[in-house]
Parts: C-alpha cells; structure tokens; sequence
C-alpha cells in the first residue's frame, strides 16, 4: 500500500481505536480492518461532497455493520463534513453526542440511515437503489445517476433477513447497487466457523449477483475491484478478505478485538506499529490534506449537476418530489371519494375501500409506489393498469416484493429513505410480525412509510388461528412513533390515507378486514379520524353507558347501543380509528371525549392491552383473550362472543 493511502488509511485506525478507548465502549475492530476498502472507496470513487451531504444525486453509502459506527464518523470528519468536527469523534458515545454508538439517521449529516440490528442495512440499500432506478426512469439520468454502496459484516449475511434482500436485488437486476462483505471471519463468539459454514459468493451468485473475492488490504486488488463494480449489469458483491482489527499488535484477527476497547497499553502498542506517533485525536497534516481534497473531489460533479437542475423543465417538480411534498391537489378526486361515500355509506370490506382510496389518490400522487409481498388480490394494494417496478426501464410504480415481509419492509425504508419516492406495502396483518424489526426502525428514524396490513381479526375466517391476529394491534401499538389505523368504513378508511401520507415524520399501518362491514360515516366535513377517537353517535337519554370500538367493531357497537337504548339505558358510541392521534389531542379534548358515564365497555377483536386507556380497569373489555379457531367470521363472533348482544349484556353487568 502506497505511503499516502496508509496514512489515510492508519487515520481511521488510530480515530476508531481512540474514541473507543476513551469511551471505554464500542468496536474498533471491524473499522481498524475496513480501513483500506473504506479509504479507496471514499478516495477514489464514491461520488459525494463533504460540503452538502444531502445532495440529491450523490452515492448513498450505508454502514450495515453499523457497529462499527466509528469508520463512518472517522470519514465523515476526515472528508471534511462540517458537522463532524474532532469534538464529535471525542463524544462518541456520549448522551446529547451526534456520534452515537450505532448511526442513527438525522442525528449525524451523511448518515444516510440507521443501523445496528445486522442485515437491515444491506435490506434497506436494496429499497435505496430501487429509489435511484425509479427516479432516473422518471426524471432522467441527467439528474438522477448515482450507486448504492454497504459495507456489510458475517454477521448481516448470517441473517435471514440478507437473503430476501439479496434475492430480491438480484431479481431486479439493480446494477448500481455493491456490497463489500468484510469476510474476516470473525463473530463475537469467535471464528464464523462455529456457526456458518456458507459459500457466500455461491449464495450471491446463485441470485443474480456478480462475486469478486479480494484482498482487503492490498490497494490495487482494492482499486480494481471497485472499477470491476462499476461495469457490472447486475447487483455486484466484493468480498474483501481483512483482519478484524488489523494494526493490534496482540488483538488483530481475533473475536476480542471485536466490541471492547484496546486497552491504554495495548493503544500504545498499535501506535507504535503503525508508526503514529501523535497524540489521541491527532490527525497530522499530511494525513488530513489528501483527505479533505478527497472530501473536496465531488464538489465538481455537484456544481454541474446543479447546473442541469437550475436548466431542467423539470426542476420544480424534481425539487418537490424530493422534498417529500405532495402535489397542491393530490386530495381533490379523494375528497370527492369522501362526500361520495358519507352519502351512500357502503357496504365492504375496509380492505376494498382501501384499494378505492388508493385508487383515487394514485395519479394524483406520481411519488407514490407500491407492492405487495406475494398477496396483492388479498392486499388491494394493486391500482388498475399500473405498470409494474422492473428492469430494464424501471418506470413501473408497482412492486412484486414475494414472499419477502421483513425484505419488503426494510427495501420500504430505502425507498423512502432515499427521497422522491412514497412507499407502500401490503401483506396480513399477522405477518407484520415478520416485518416488524423493520417497521420499528422506520418509526425510530421517523420516515413516511404505509404498511398495509389487511385481514385484521378472527374475521378472515377459515384460515383459522395461524393467520389471525389478536395481539398484534395491542403490539403495535406499544411501538413510539407509529400511528395504527383501524377504520371502520369507507369514511374513515379514506381519512386515515390522509392522515398517512401527510404524516412525513411517521410510519403508519392500515389494520384492514378481510370481512365486509357497513358504513357508519355519513358526515364528509371536517377529518375526524385525525382526531384519533370522536364520538360517533350520542345518547338518546342522559349517557349512561359509553362503548368503544375500532373497526369492523363499530357497527357492532351501534347495533349494542340500539339494544341498550331500547331499554332505556342512554348509551354514546365513540368510534377510535388511531390511539396515537388521540393521544395528541389536548387533555381537555380527551377527558371529554372518554366522559364520566357509570359504564364504559370497549370492543374490539383483539387482545385487551391498552384499552384500560379508555375504560379504565374496571371497564368491560368484549374481545379475545387467546387465539383464534378456523369458522366462518359470523360463526367465529358468535363464538366468541363479540356481537351486539355480548356487549350489550356486558355494559348492563356493570350498570
């Protein structure tokens, strides 16, 4: 390795061992072995400026081992990004520090997104160049060009996760899209040779992938490789052979040099083989120029493309697109949806009137791609002649996702991630569980992501209990930052697609029956699902008794409140589309709304965690308390006792 590279190279060594040291926390070991592959690439070929990290066309690099969180902070500050200084790199780990243990997305500029849980950065790079591959159809290589490049460990290629996103990118022939496996064989619990035994160049290959097995220490192997990349005309893998913490004189190559500090003696040692005699946090001259002029080598390529953007048609809309905004009148044909449907209040499946809405919504709305993981009939997710996202021109706006949840969910966050693209997907409900590492992820980074989630109850009948979900509402739910939809009709179903696609800062799933269900809605003014919870009829008589319900839930609750009525209990119905957003109304707005009536029963076809928010401990829950049976949905609810008459008994046990 020449002179120059190794000091660039022995720079993000010495910065990743310091910060960890001082920290007393951490993992230098795979940012002290990637050093050399990290250095190319940022050096010599990844298209960025270091002075405007957000730049829309620049190459996207995501830290899937983010672990080793200091190569990325070490390059950000070497390159030159002004909101990385050396103060930064001092505070690692730090409470209030934008150098946290593992990257986290809008803490850090030129994180290009969170990671940590292993494999879903690899996934979520797959969403990415699906993203740049959509916008270029779109808007034209002019002004969308660009790679997607992840470092990944043994680790992310050990989870299952790794495999739905590879095989998806080898589907999709997404030739701008490069791996570089850090194949140092080492896990936490020692060699990978305790638990993995796979020919990963065979996995990838086998895919639709081209594989390259490199040295990642010898600089022109490195270099070559990188330039093979760039000529491939599908995904590509560079699997860069390293030694995990290279420069430890007693460490290097071993699973202890993996997560913990050095040591102050063993730091001394690496020093003194490296040949750097500077002091912690110490980055000489001739280390740092030829990286700030690395940092500096993008600005070039920016100026130009700006230029083009400044001389394209199509700038405005570009810009718009990319800032996530949506267009002026993307809700006048939904609006129409609305008025429409309070007038005529039919009679489906919230499923079906999810596909209606999506129907109004997505020609009016071009950022807006969507998919399926293998269930589109089931899903609705799928609008009329919309061609499908494929290679060659990826001009489709519809994705194939397969079997894939957790892959679908992760790629969702890509495409998000990346700009220009509104992402949503469909599979059952019960299958979040497969999806939901994801969605948590997506709610942490606070990105607009719509999750649908149909078959949301006993109520998708005859599959039986292996596909009904019960305590999933309750479960996500429990999740901060994610808003959970279950509307009722048509009505709601339409409000709470608003509701999602203008909520830039939070992911969003739509609970949606497989069963038919009547309409309750027949007011189209002001949203009231944004509200969270409102009262959908009052009492005919002084209240006595207030029912909650979510859902297909709701006509069931009307249907009690008549029986109730009829025997002279005053009876209000509260209708609770998004806990959320009621938890955002004023306390006033809330405690109102709950009321002071003597009973107050929920009703719901789920578990009963998190209803006591309504009714309080000693309230009537009707709903499951374990799992479900193969039936009908009419034999199942009578079964189980959710029906008009079950919740009626249960209000007046309490009067």
């Amino acid at each position: 390795m020449s002179a120059p590279t190794k000091l660039m190279a022995d720079a993000i060594r010495v910065l990743s061992m310091d910060a960890v040291e001082q920290a007393n926390s951490g993992h230098p070991g795979m940012p002290m072995g990637m050093a050399d592959v990290a250095t190319a690439l940022w050096s010599k070929v990844l298209k960025y400026d270091a002075a405007a990290t957000d730049w829309a066309d620049r190459d996207r690099f995501v830290l899937s081992a983010g672990h080793g969180s200091m190569l990325l902070y070490s390059l950000l500050h070497l390159s030159g990004v002004k909101g990385v200084p050396m103060q930064s790199l001092r505070d690692f780990r730090k409470l209030g520090s934008n150098t946290p243990g593992h990257p986290e997305y809008g803490h850090t500029p030129g994180v290009e997104t969170t990671t940590g849980p292993l494999g879903q950065g690899l996934a979520t790079a797959v969403g990415m160049a699906m993203a740049e591959r959509k916008l270029a159809a779109r808007f034209g290589a002019d002004l969308v060009d660009h790679r997607t490049w992840v470092v990944a460990g043994d680790g992310c290629l050990m989870e299952g996760v790794s495999h739905e996103a590879i095989s998806l990118a080898g589907r999709l022939k997404l030739a701008k899209l490069t791996v570089l496996w850090d194949d140092n064989d080492i896990t936490i619990d020692g060699h990978v040779g305790l638990s993995d035994a796979t020919d990963q160049l065979a996995r990838f290959k086998a895919a639709g992938w081209a594989t390259k097995r490199i040295d990642g220490h010898d600089e022109k192997d490195i270099k070559k490789a990188l330039a093979w990349a760039l000529k491939q005309d599908r995904p590509s893998l560079i699997a860069c052979k390293t030694v995990i913490g290279k420069g430890s004189p007693t460490f290097a190559g071993t699973h202890d040099v993996h997560g913990k500090a050095l040591g102050k003696d063993e730091v001394a040692k690496t020093r003194e083989a490296l040949g750097w005699p500077h002091e912690p946090f110490t980055v000489p001259d001739e280390a740092l120029k030829p990286w700030r002029k690395a940092g500096k080598r993008g600005a070039k390529a920016r100026k130009a493309w700006e230029a083009r953007l400044a001389a394209s048609p199509r700038k405005a809309e570009f810009l718009r697109a990319m800032s996530g905004e949506l267009p002026a009148h993307a809700f006048e044909a939904l609006d129409a949806f609305i008025a429409k449907a309070a007038a005529d209040k039919p009679a489906a499946a919230t499923r079906q009137h999810s596909g209606s809405v999506l129907e109004q919504v997505f020609g009016s709305v071009p950022e807006l791609v969507g998919g399926s993981a293998d269930l589109t009939g089931s899903n609705n997710t799928f609008v009329k002649n919309t061609p499908i996202f494929d290679a060659p021109d990826y001009a489709g706006r519809y994705v194939n996702y397969g079997v894939r949840e957790f892959g679908m969910a992760a790629a969702m966050n890509g495409l998000a991630l990346h700009g220009g693209v509104i992402p949503y997907g469909g599979t059952f409900l019960v299958f979040s569980d497969y999806a939901r590492p994801a969605i948590r992820l997506a709610a942490l980074m606070g990105i607009r992501v719509v999750h649908v989630g149909t078959h949301d109850s006993i109520g998708l009948g005859e599959d039986g209990p292996t596909h009904q979900p019960v305590e999933h509402l309750a479960s996500l739910r429990a999740m901060p930052n994610l808003n959970v939809f279950r509307p009722a009709d048509a009505v709601e179903t339409a409000e709470c697609w608003k509701l999602a696609l203008t909520a830039t800062k939070t992911p969003s799933v739509m609970a949606l029956s497989r069963q038919k269900t009547a309409g309750v809605r027949s007011d189209a003014g002001e949203n009231q699902s944004a509200r969270g919870a409102y009262q959908l009829v009052g009492a005919g008589s002084p209240a006595q008794v207030t029912i909650f319900a979510t859902g297909t839930e709701v006509p069931i609750a009307l249907a009690a409140r008549d029986l109730l009525e009829a025997d002279g209990v005053g009876t209000r119905v509260v209708s609770v589309p998004c806990f959320e957003l009621f938890e955002a109304q004023p306390t006033d707005y809330q405690a109102t709304l709950i009321g002071e009536t003597a009973v107050r029963v929920a009703v719901e076809a789920g578990v009963r965690q998190g209803w006591d928010r309504f009714i309080g401990s000693d309230g009537a829950f009707v709903g499951m308390t374990g799992f479900g049976a193969s039936g009908t949905d009419k034999a199942l609810y009578e079964h189980f006792g959710i029906t008009a008459a079950g919740v009626a008994a249960a209000a007046k046990a309490k009067l």
